[in-house]
């Protein structure tokens, strides 16, 4: 059904925390310069999924392309243009994330609008221990508050999230409740994942993750040999980087038993795609006849494009959602050497995630209506054509990312101007971060300084005060001394009179 134009819909303003906006047709180079994915490209799929929910007739859509520094005056701005401000977080409660937690905090607490966060998760071993707590429970704890201010309740990703903020005191159904990724709403309640026959000269799409356990890699390594037409698909900046520059992964991702440079023979064979939007990565594995991999993203991108999915969940953050969803999967723990890639797919139930997509789809719906915020289901559960569609029609979208070793010596050469490029900005980043820590130092030593004079000025007052203070109290004994004096002369007088007084008598 059309999107219906003759709906009356409140003309708005939101602001959503993203890396870039569904729109927007970056450089390969700016993307791995400005970090403008956020570390992994599954984050451009939901982001798009709020996006196209949440863009209803006459309501304008702006990025935070991940600032989160804001002065007085722009949040002052902020609070003046906006109606809303949605964010999406992924797995937010981690360790190192904490910085960036307290700073939501800070920022929202500052903020007289609506606060949405649509989805966030733990990220945290696959079977953790709640009871023990984290080292980030504090962060947490204070960005949640700080959102309950401004928000009816938070939408967690999964059940071992929502068990988390349970012990940290925060009520589930009250504080927050399960919702899922909006991923898998993308196109709303219907969810169609279509039939296909696998065999070895299929075309498949594989995605995969170097923090896997070994036995996950070596079982990716050795099924990606059973696909000649397989492509693999890379989802970190790190291997943007790679794909692009032809640059080697750094030390700590440098596995042999994953895609860790451009002489690894799916690189070697052009057989890599890396996507910098949504668009041209759902198309590409939209037609595939089979996804499979440790990503979650990778394979959600492949179901709500109708591809046939096999997610291997490694830990708590994609086994809540693998769960939630009931996407055909396989626990980790369970693969081994003798594993195989066959024996797999003749066991999966690729129409899985078909069975929850309905309650879940209500769950989302439910979501919104409590936190007051309009979006295209409203008036129909499987909109076409909307506001957000005709938009994305419209733009412009780079192609998929080919290999470094495919290019032509024109596209080699260019690409090495752009690394020279991006490698002499982030000197100049790095010198200016540099600058500023200098300068910073310098503002500290001078406040130091300012402090240490006022600490002696006030220890000399103090002396000062001391010496008058001693200098009265000499001055108090000698009268102290004088008036016993004179009162022992008194009292000598006093009985010397006595005694003239007694001899009389």
């Amino acid at each position: 059904m059309l999107w219906n134009q003759g709906k009356d819909w409140d003309m708005k303003r939101i602001l959503i925390r993203s890396g870039m906006t569904p729109f927007d047709n970056f450089s390969p180079s700016k993307v791995i310069g400005e970090s403008l994915i956020g570390g992994n490209s599954g984050n451009l799929v939901y982001a798009y999924s709020v996006y196209r929910a949440l863009m209803t007739e006459g309501t304008e859509i702006d990025s935070t392309y991940y600032r989160l520094d804001y002065t007085d005056r722009e949040i002052d701005k902020i609070n003046e243009t906006y109606d809303m401000f949605v964010i999406p977080l992924a797995d937010g409660f981690r360790d190192g994330f904490e910085d960036k937690l307290k700073a939501f905090a800070s920022l929202i607490r500052r903020l007289k609008i609506p606060v949405v966060v649509v989805g966030v998760g733990l990220r945290a071993p696959y079977e953790p221990d709640l009871s023990k707590g984290f080292s980030f429970d504090d962060a947490v704890k204070d960005f949640m508050d700080a959102v309950l201010e401004k928000s009816a309740i938070v939408g967690v990703r999964g059940q071992i999230t929502a068990d988390y903020l349970s012990s940290l005191g925060y009520v589930e159904g009250l504080h927050h409740m399960v919702i899922g990724c909006p991923s898998m709403y993308m196109f709303g309640r219907n969810l169609n994942i279509r039939d296909t026959k696998i065999t070895k000269d299929s075309f498949v799409c594989i995605n995969n993750s170097v923090i896997s356990p070994d036995n996950v890699l070596d079982f990716m390594e050795r099924s990606c040999l059973e696909f000649p037409n397989g492509y693999f698909i890379p989802q970190r900046t790190y291997e943007l980087k790679m794909t692009y520059f032809g640059i080697p992964l750094l030390e700590k991702y440098s596995k042999p038993n994953y895609p860790h440079n451009i002489e690894y023979h799916l690189y070697e064979q052009d057989k890599v795609r890396f996507f910098i939007n949504f668009k041209e990565w759902s198309k590409f594995v939209s037609k595939a006849d089979f996804s499979f991999g440790p990503r979650l993203h990778g394979n959600i991108t492949s179901i709500i494009s109708g591809t046939p999915s096999l997610i291997i969940p490694k830990d708590a953050r994609m086994r809540e959602l693998a769960e939630y969803h009931n996407l055909t999967r396989v626990n980790y723990t369970k693969i081994n050497s003798d594993t195989s890639i066959w024996d797999l797919i003749e066991k999966a139930d690729f129409k899985a995630p078909l069975k929850n997509h309905q309650i879940n789809f209500d769950e989302y719906l439910k979501f919104f209506k409590i936190n007051g915020v309009e979006n295209i289901f409203e008036y129909d559960d499987v909109p076409q054509n909307t506001p957000f569609d005709i938009k994305a029609a419209e733009a412009e979208y780079q192609p998929a990312v080919t290999t470094y070793n495919s290019c032509s010596r024109e596209e080699k050469i260019m690409r090495t101007g752009e690394y020279i490029k991006y490698s002499n900005a982030t000197i100049k980043r790095l010198y200016s971060r540099l600058d500023r820590q200098k300068e910073i130092k310098s503002m500290l030593r001078l406040r130091i300084a300012e402090k240490d004079k006022v600490i002696n000025d006030k220890n000399n007052i103090i002396a000062d005060k001391n010496k008058i203070i001693s200098d009265k109290n000499k001055i108090i004994s000698e009268k102290d001394k004088i008036i016993n004096m004179k009162i022992v002369r008194f009292i000598v007088k006093l009985k010397n009179i006595f005694r003239k007084f007694k001899r009389k008598k």
